[in-house]
């Protein structure tokens, strides 16, 4: 469960900073668009192919922090994981995908996820091997970022979607599926000690290509989430 300080603090920024405020302050264009609309989603979304280029953050999301997270509806948390971003050779924040997805995957699955790796030719894809000799493919095909800062602020905001194929292998065949995630991040607090993003994310699931490009969700969910340097939350 969420420490009591970290748990006050995600509910204040929340009563603070609603869903709706997010949707419609400071992110015009397409990803306000999709913002606006949700939960009505559905497939194609307004994204782009990203080859084999990462998703850029902005240098406030350089390092370390642990993430705090409720989903919408639940009372429960998962526990709180530790993520990170890094410089690439050209001194661009991206996420570091395989640690991330690693740390995300043992809060949520415990045991059953083994391991994750990145294909080193393409940030974009990476494979997770679960307990029950199965395999999970996930290749990002889809994304848009900006910048989306809320009136009065500073800058601070920034939208990313992504569109992601998901190749389950296992030994009764490949399950394929498509997940879309819209986060939207901004920093609250950036002073030593006091460093914090508050962010949401959208996600949908859709099914697969095969059944057609164009596709409603088969389910969805959005989460708040609470960046934080601080790893004990006190």
């Amino acid at each position: 469960m969420l420490s009591s300080r970290i748990a006050f603090i995600l509910v204040a920024l929340l009563g603070l900073w609603p869903a709706q405020a997010l949707a419609a302050n400071g992110a015009p264009g397409p990803l306000g668009r999709r913002l606006l609309a949700w939960p009505d989603w559905s497939l194609p979304a307004p994204l782009s192919r990203p080859g084999r280029s990462d998703l850029i953050y902005p240098d406030w999301f350089a390092g370390a922090w642990w993430v705090y997270s409720l989903e919408e509806g639940s009372a429960e948390s998962i526990p709180p994981y530790p993520v990170r971003f890094l410089r690439d050779e050209r001194g661009a924040v991206v996420g570091d995908r395989a640690f991330n997805a690693t740390q995300v995957g043992d809060a949520l699955l415990g045991g059953q996820l083994l391991s994750v790796a990145s294909d080193p030719a393409n940030p974009n894809r990476q494979l997770a091997l679960l307990r029950g000799d199965l395999e999970l493919e996930s290749t990002v095909i889809g994304r848009r970022s900006q910048r989306a800062a809320a009136a009065g602020s500073r800058g601070d905001g920034f939208l990313a979607d992504e569109l992601a194929l998901q190749v389950l292998h296992g030994p009764g065949g490949a399950r394929i599926s498509r997940v879309e995630t819209l986060s939207r991040y901004r920093l609250v607090a950036s002073t030593p000690g006091q460093e914090l993003i508050r962010a949401d994310q959208w996600q949908a699931s859709y099914p697969s290509p095969e059944q057609g490009l164009v596709a409603r969700p088969s389910g969805s969910h959005h989460i708040w989430l609470l960046l934080s340097r601080t790893a004990s939350g006190a």
